[in-house]
């Protein structure tokens, strides 16, 4: 099987995000409500995404079809730590594209941001196959944060996973 690449977003992969940004199922778990039509995403693409300073499209081994994103974010003033986070087209699960785009990133992330030392993932405690994936990447849990998070009308529980820049990476 051929590898999953990462590639910096064009304003032309908007439609391919569409597939994966309009699915109700993908976005359960995104902070963003699923998208209805294509010019707010394609303002989201053009504002956030593009000047965003690690924001990049999975590629699907072989086809090298945009199937999902992951972006790492400077979460301090300090720069040391980032947030990753990663979204995948419902086609796409339980099929490892993930995991190897989530390791792909912290391969090349920790390369590329200077001064970076640790990412961090935090995940919902009910999605269970977004833990796996950051699992099977390497990153470490850490712990549960109790109520962390106001998610789509309530407060969440989210498991704490990091990654730090001199853990090996997983083959």
């Amino acid at each position: 099987m051929a590898e999953v690449t990462l590639r910096r977003f064009e304003l032309s992969d908007v439609d391919a995000m569409m597939a994966w940004a309009s699915d109700p199922q993908v976005a359960a778990f995104c902070r963003w409500e699923p998208y209805e039509s294509r010019e707010p995403l394609l303002a989201f693409l053009r504002d956030t995404v593009l000047p965003h300073p690690w924001f990049r499209a999975v590629c699907a081994p072989g086809s090298g079809a945009v199937v999902g994103a992951v972006s790492v974010a400077p979460s301090t003033a300090e720069r040391c730590r980032g947030e990753l986070g990663y979204v995948l087209a419902r086609a796409h699960w339980g099929k490892g594209v993930a995991t190897a785009a989530v390791r792909r990133a912290l391969r090349d992330v920790f390369a590329e941001v200077e001064g970076l030392r640790r990412v961090e993932a935090l995940v919902d405690v009910d999605n269970p196959a977004s833990q796996r994936v950051a699992e099977k990447a390497g990153l470490r849990r850490e712990g549960v944060l109790r109520r962390h998070y106001w998610h789509k009308g309530r407060a969440r529980d989210m498991v704490m996973y990091s990654f730090l820049a001199s853990d090996p990476l997983p083959e």
